[in-house]
């Protein structure tokens, strides 16, 4: 992966040792501490093209998840726990210490958004506020999913097959897998919004059979542990209760399902939330709407 472009100039990189293994990221800007975390099926690098624009106001990290990217892939076990929203979240919460945060603001798109609020439910004291983009809860996807929602988010039952059914199948043609992917989940009928950079970057890590292997995985954890804390806080009546946005793209998955405000309001104290004019891909489909919206929030104006 040595050749493959810099999308973060000026940005230092930086290898964190944790209990998930070593953490790659990187780390630029000045002001108040903002973790950035990626979704699927990308690497930290899908925040190259707002990350400028926050870091005028805000020191970022931006990490890859465990076995995503350049990131350490973490020893599985049959609950696929390292792999769990909420081991991603104690693994994120160790690398902000290390870089010398102890509570800071985060954003997360798709995966990382659940790694997000799962942090938020279970280290409230952590967050100063909370962004998610284009996600609902996960106990809202599976226990609201019907024929139109499942055929719209047909990875999730796919990916959290038993191994070896999906690793086998994706590990066979991988760039013909994950490729269409990105314009399939984008908006219809605009041009391309991505840096074939960018693209390099994330096909070039998922040709790698661990890390098609740790993406099932993270959403076999889903399917099971994640969907389980969520029901457990979801019962018990526990809410975020940091500052949180809801952003989601006007034709992205969040939409698909039931009104992306309306759900987040069951799930947290302090919401507010609108769409962006794209599909999923928020952060590289419109990136100045995405980071003024960011931008308000976590200045306070929002």
């Amino acid at each position: 992966m040595t050749d493959l472009a810099d999308l973060f100039p000026g940005f230092a990189s930086e290898w964190i040792d944790t209990k998930g293994g070593r953490i790659f990221a990187r780390v630029g800007g000045d002001g108040p501490a903002l973790l950035l975390l990626h979704g699927y099926p990308q690497t930290h690098v899908t925040w190259h093209k707002v990350a400028p624009l926050l870091a005028k106001k805000f020191t970022l990290v931006i990490p890859d998840l465990p076995g995503y990217g350049w990131s350490d892939v973490p020893r599985t076990d049959a609950d696929h726990t390292p792999f769990t929203k909420r081991a991603m979240a104690d693994v994120m919460i160790e690398v902000m210490e290390k870089l010398g945060h102890a509570r800071f603001a985060l954003a997360g798109h798709d995966r990382g958004g659940r790694v997000g609020y799962r942090l938020a439910l279970d280290h409230p004291g952590r967050l100063s506020q909370l962004a998610v983009l284009d996600i609902l809860p996960t106990y809202e996807y599976w226990a609201n999913m019907n024929r139109e929602f499942a055929l719209r988010v047909y990875h999730w039952s796919f990916l959290a097959q038993p191994y070896p059914v999906p690793e086998t199948l994706i590990q066979a043609t991988p760039d013909q897998y994950y490729r269409p992917i990105f314009m399939a989940w984008a908006k219809k009928g605009v041009a391309d919004p991505f840096d074939p950079r960018a693209i390099a970057h994330y096909l070039t890590a998922f040709r790698d059979p661990l890390r098609i292997h740790a993406a099932c995985e993270d959403y076999r954890a889903g399917a099971y542990a994640d969907f389980d804390f969520d029901k457990a806080d979801h019962e018990a009546g526990n809410k975020i209760s940091v500052p949180m946005l809801a952003l989601w793209g006007g034709t992205g998955i969040a939409s698909s399902a039931n009104s992306p405000l309306d759900t987040w309001r069951k799930w947290a104290t302090r919401v507010s939330g609108q769409p962006i004019d794209s599909g999923h891909f928020l952060m590289e489909e419109n990136p100045t709407a995405t980071a003024e919206a960011l931008l308000g929030f976590f200045n306070g104006q929002s």
